[in-house]
């Protein structure tokens, strides 16, 4: 539970004219999701009398506290449970297996021989996952296949991410890039490249924290001449229908060797009732 009366003095210090110092500004700290960040107040040594209060979010609710050097953890509240750890010597607050919904404005007072404030904006970024490249399969249509068919289309994708940029490279050189503030459901970044070119190929997603990379050292493995594509799209519907006839024959045969063993079986079954009825009458006989 936090203090409650500690609190109530903060505010009338506040509300009464004793004006609060903004020691830097706004601390931007960016960590990974499932990480650990610990919020720093710069203070070497709490003293007896030194009070130090942690607030969250725009309605700056109390997570924690140090009083007259005991700790006060609100226990109670439901978006960080027991993650939250002060440091009894210094008043640091440590956020442990972080979350999304743990990213915000922190704000920290701090009472020793007057009043300063620090606030920390805390982003919080996804794990980021290795990118995947594939050739656009609309790149060997009717259309593209005159016009372009020195060329091969590829494309670089990322699912499920937010605050990154997706970058196309050949060699070291950056070829273009494109960026996402806001989580999107899927990414996509396209690059024409030739059939011949030999040179080395990745595609790069990155954040403020780590990137990951996904490299393209062969064309050749993703990238065919359009008639060999061509080739096989009319290949492959053959093997198809070829198949379909192959099992549509297993299962009219096995039907036809079904119904003459059910046909078999009906007939021993009438004889077999007929001997039984015969002998039945010679014994009543």
């Amino acid at each position: 539970m936090i203090h409650s009366a500690s609190f109530f003095y903060l505010c009338l210090l506040l509300t009464s004219g004793v004006i609060g110092v903004d020691t830097d500004g706004v601390k931007s700290v960016s960590v990974m999701e499932g990480d650990s960040v610990t919020l720093n107040t710069d203070v070497t040594e709490i003293q007896r009398n030194d009070q130090i209060l942690w607030m969250f979010g725009p309605r700056e609710t109390r997570i924690a506290e140090i009083h007259r050097q005991n700790i006060y953890m609100d226990e109670s509240n439901r978006i960080f449970g027991d993650r939250l750890q002060m440091d009894s010597q210094t008043g640091s607050l440590t956020i442990r297996n972080i979350r999304s919904e743990h990213c915000g404005i922190y704000k920290l007072l701090i009472i020793r021989r007057g009043i300063s404030y620090q606030r920390f904006n805390v982003t919080v970024y996804d794990h980021l996952h290795i990118p995947v490249i594939f050739r656009d399969s609309s790149d060997c249509s009717l259309s593209r296949s005159i016009s372009s068919s020195q060329n091969c289309s590829l494309v670089c994708s990322a699912v499920n991410v937010g605050h990154v940029t997706l970058s196309w490279y050949k060699g070291n050189r950056l070829l273009s890039s494109i960026s996402v503030s806001d989580l999107s459901i899927s990414l996509s970044l396209p690059l024409e490249v030739e059939y011949q070119d030999k040179n080395t190929y990745s595609c790069v997603i990155n954040n403020p924290i780590r990137n990951q990379t996904q490299h393209l050292d062969n064309i050749s493995q993703l990238c065919h001449t359009c008639e060999d594509v061509i080739e096989t799209s009319h290949i492959t519907p053959l093997i198809s229908a070829a198949l379909l006839i192959l099992v549509i024959a297993v299962v009219v045969l096995v039907k036809y060797f079904n119904s003459r063993n059910c046909k078999q079986t009906t007939q021993e079954g009438k004889c077999y009732f007929i001997h039984l009825m015969i002998n039945l009458m010679r014994l009543s006989g």
